[in-house]
């Protein structure tokens, strides 16, 4: 057993055995698996998935109990792969561990998926795929942009969902401080409580804690934030290393662009991780922390998970949280925005 790995255990012990010691008030880390089936851009296949259950089983072990899908997640004919895995994953563990989990998904609100039953039945297809463990259900993106009108309906179906004890909780993904607010007012009216908003948030992709910005409201309105690509695809875990080889496919186009300008914020969050003892990406993700959001990091090996348990370990100092605050709101290339974003 590696040193950290058994640093995260008697941590973990600690906190399960008094629940008023939890070692640091900031939100946790969650697991993202959107590369479980995706071969288009991270390289999937079959033949990883012994490995996907043991990064699984050893996320959960060190006290990463959030695990996000989505319906929509895989390609070609690992469509819907990741929901599957994880579904089989959670079936495989015993009822103690089981308890422990909080699974939630995704569904996308496609162009045929109308009305307030538009998503009746993707949702009983994740429920099987997930054999029935899912807490909370999301709204993958906001239509507001495109199809205002196919927006409302579908969230009312959503909201009947959890009134009718299908499911715990609602959460939406991909919407900005106006449309939240409407959103929440909206499911108040009907009795339902907007469990947490998802949104694309990282050192590279600032916008969401920019003054005025959705986290501000979520703040202010008790919802849960939620930052999805928190290492802006791996951006932020590499040392600039000009010998270290770039990732295939499309993610190469993206590092190649951003790349240039990323010295000094690198050479920022190298003196923080230094003093941590910790790799960049834990610094990109108690970033996220630092600002009341559960960055969702994509793992698919152990190593991987030892690195997001160890940043819980620690966080940043205000100082520090300031200093790459302002490096990153002022970096002229961002990530790309998701195009399905609302205001």
């Amino acid at each position: 057993m590696s040193p950290i790995v058994a640093a995260v255990l008697q941590a973990v012990q600690l906190t399960m055995a008094d629940p008023g010691t939890a070692p640091l008030p900031y939100p946790a880390i969650g697991v993202g698996t959107w590369a479980w089936g995706n071969r288009f851009l991270w390289g999937y296949d079959p033949a990883q998935d012994a490995e996907l259950e043991a990064t699984f089983r050893l996320a959960l072990d060190l006290g990463l109990t959030f695990f996000d899908t989505a319906d929509s997640y895989g390609t070609g004919r690992w469509t819907g792969r990741s929901e599957m895995l994880l579904g089989r994953f959670c079936s495989a563990l015993g009822p103690d561990q089981r308890r422990r989990l909080q699974v939630a998904t995704k569904l996308a609100p496609f162009p045929w998926r109308l009305g307030r039953h538009g998503f009746r039945r993707a949702f009983e297809a994740s429920a099987r795929r997930l054999n029935g463990h899912l807490r909370r259900v999301q709204l993958h993106w906001s239509t507001a942009r495109y199809a205002p009108w196919q927006e409302g309906p579908l969230l009312d179906g959503l909201a009947d969902l959890v009134l009718a004890g299908d499911v715990a909780e609602l959460g939406v993904s991909n919407m900005g401080p106006r449309r939240l607010r409407q959103v929440v007012n909206h499911l108040a009216r009907r009795g339902v409580r907007l469990t947490s908003l998802q949104v694309q948030l990282s050192l590279l992709s600032p916008e969401p804690i920019a003054a005025g910005g959705v986290a501000d409201v979520c703040r202010e309105l008790g919802v849960e934030l939620i930052a999805y690509s928190p290492l802006a695809l791996g951006l932020l875990a590499r040392s600039g290393d000009a010998s270290l080889p770039m990732p295939r496919g499309p993610r190469a186009v993206l590092f190649r662009r951003l790349e240039p300008q990323l010295a000094s914020l690198r050479e920022r969050m190298g003196s923080i991780a230094a003093a941590h003892g910790a790799p960049l990406s834990a610094v990109a993700l108690n970033w996220c922390r630092a600002h009341g959001a559960l960055p969702i990091v994509g793992l698919r090996s152990e190593a991987q998970a030892e690195m997001a348990a160890g940043a819980l370990q620690w966080r940043l100092s205000l100082q520090d949280r300031q200093g790459l605050d302002a490096m990153a709101l002022e970096l002229p290339q961002r990530m790309p925005a998701n195009p399905f974003q609302s205001a």
